[in-house]
């Protein structure tokens, strides 16, 4: 039952466990190949740096190579849609609009290349956003096999209880620890950033870990390095949008 599956996925602990369970509910549907992506550093003009991005999918990686390594997920063809809107979209929407020649070539080359790996059928999920500066969607590749009629008619008939799978595993993965390589902080770095959280000084910080202020000063620059920004305070900020301070295990 649905019921039972979104219990659990609101009980995982870790990205992974989540991440697995829905995978497999959703190939149950006919979805079998998932890209989920969030941002918290969107703009007018940007998406925000790629290497903060939190990407999760299941397709292989030769796909994915093309896909996200190429740069070509900005030109796929439901990105823009996906950016302003919330809601489901069928893929159906892209065949219409190739078949009228409004399809840009970028998004030309996206829909060329993903008929050649087998990713032609589908719907997009656009989650609503929680503030103007963050933007999560997932796009879910149906099974080699099915036809866009054959996902629109899946949709018809299960749509309602997929969406509120999808939303429900959406914020549920916001609320879970993201390990970024690229933008890992240490134990150190981590615990200066929340007392800088808390409104303490460097003065303060280093008596309260019984450190020089040297040393503090030290570990907010090499955060600030981590975390590719300029200065404290943004550190802060884009730490706690990566769930990088305040973690339960803390």
């Amino acid at each position: 039952m649905i019921l039972d599956y979104i219990e659990s996925i609101t009980q995982a602990e870790t990205l992974e466990q989540l991440w697995d369970m829905h995978t497999a509910r959703m190939a149950q549907f006919g979805f079998d190949r998932l890209i989920y992506g969030h941002t918290s550093f969107l703009t007018t003009k940007s998406l925000g740096d790629t290497e903060d991005f939190m990407i999760l999918s299941n397709h292989d990686r030769g796909y994915l190579d093309r896909f996200l390594g190429d740069g070509l997920y900005f030109n796929a063809p439901m990105m823009a849609w996906a950016l302003s809107n919330d809601g489901a979209q069928s893929w159906s929407l892209t065949q219409e609009r190739a078949a009228k020649g409004m399809l840009t070539p970028g998004e030309t080359r996206v829909l060329r290349i993903n008929e050649e790996m087998g990713v032609t059928a589908g719907y997009t999920i656009s989650f609503p956003s929680m503030s103007s500066r963050s933007k999560g969607a997932i796009a879910m590749a149906a099974a080699r096999g099915l036809s866009q009629s054959d996902v629109d008619q899946i949709w018809q008939d299960q749509g309602r209880m997929i969406e509120l799978a999808n939303n429900v595993a959406h914020l549920k993965i916001l609320s879970l620890p993201y390990e970024n390589p690229k933008r890992s902080l240490t134990k150190r770095q981590r615990e200066v950033l929340e007392w800088v959280g808390d409104g303490k000084t460097v003065q303060d910080i280093a008596r309260l870990m019984e450190l020089a202020p040297a040393t503090i000063e030290k570990h907010l620059r090499l955060a600030r390095e981590a975390l590719n920004v300029q200065t404290t305070a943004q550190a802060l900020l884009k730490a706690s949008f990566l769930h990088q301070i305040y973690q339960p295990s803390a």
